[in-house]
């Protein structure tokens, strides 16, 4: 089971943006999902690093196994855990 979070809608609320990413990672948790999918979209790429400034916070960190970025496309990200 894969777990997606589309920042599309609110790339320019960073309050709302930390909510949404705490939210799903909570979820990952809570129901052991292997991967969740984060959509930060293409755009100036501000969003991405605001994603990967949050994940990198060591509280965060310890809850997944590694975050990848999408050589294929750049506006996502992936989130593995390791259960």
């Amino acid at each position: 089971m894969k777990l997606k979070l589309d920042l599309h809608d609110i790339y320019n609320r960073g309050q709302d943006i930390d909510h949404a990413l705490r939210g799903i990672i909570d979820e990952a948790v809570r129901t052991k999902a292997p991967l969740v999918e984060i959509i930060p979209g293409k755009g100036s790429g501000q969003l991405k690093k605001h994603v990967l400034r949050f994940l990198e916070q060591k509280e965060i960190k310890a809850l997944y196994h590694r975050v990848e970025k999408d050589s294929k496309n750049f506006g996502r990200v992936f989130v593995h855990f390791r259960w």
